[in-house]
């Protein structure tokens, strides 16, 4: 099959990906190996559903929202839009006024916690570059299929009514966090971000591509 250039958008889990405050802490452990005589290697892991890069699913912050499961499979392969953010606060609509993003089209935001390479650090820090009310709302007008940012979280730190999940994912609109655009140039892609198939699960890890080929 015919495509352009792939970008592996995801970070590694291990290094590379950030536990946000209060979440389970990524840990992969051997129980077998090789080296020790047991016939293969075999290792658990333990960590949070929104670990490294994950997708949000409405459940999350919605008790009556659909749960990562149940959302059909064509939902994470869309037309998707990467847009370059140059606030090192937060992404509002003076920086969107001119993005012709369509319904149903995927937006990811490219910040300077891409750029910077806070997004692969794997330390968290608090002053990364999130997703304003005003630019929710935003998105939710626009009718976007799915949002996504280069951080762990599209909310403010210190935010306690976790007021942009609630306008996003109340919308019905899958949430998209943790991805890396650093190499990425802003413009047209194909996204493909399939979650695990978590039952009644209220997010999952991905493993997020872009593809380059044009669009019609």
């Amino acid at each position: 099959m015919a495509h352009g250039k792939l970008y592996d958008i995801s970070v590694s889990l291990g290094d590379e990906s950030i536990t946000f405050p209060g979440d389970t802490p990524y840990q992969r452990t051997m129980v077998q190996t090789l080296e020790d005589g047991d016939d293969c290697n075999l290792s658990e892991i333990t960590m949070s559903a929104h670990a490294g890069t994950h997708m949000d699913a409405p459940y999350h912050f919605f008790n009556d929202g659909e749960t990562i499961d149940r959302f059909p499979v064509e939902k994470f392969i869309l037309p998707a839009r990467v847009v370059s953010i140059q606030n090192d606060v937060a992404i509002a609509p003076a920086e969107l006024k001119n993005v012709n993003v369509q319904p149903g089209e995927a937006i990811l935001f490219k910040t300077r916690n891409s750029t910077n390479g806070l997004i692969e650090s794997g330390v968290f820090y608090e002053d990364f570059v999130y997703l304003g009310e005003k630019g929710a709302d935003w998105c939710v007008h626009k009718g976007v299929g799915l949002v996504g940012i280069d951080y762990v979280s599209i909310e403010k730190f210190s935010s306690k009514a976790f007021t942009v999940h609630r306008k996003i994912l109340g919308g019905g609109i899958p949430v998209l966090e943790g991805i890396n655009l650093k190499s990425v140039p802003p413009g047209r892609y194909t996204l493909y971000c399939f979650p695990l198939k978590v039952g009644g699960g209220d997010g999952a890890p991905v493993r997020a591509v872009l593809n380059a080929f044009p669009r019609p």
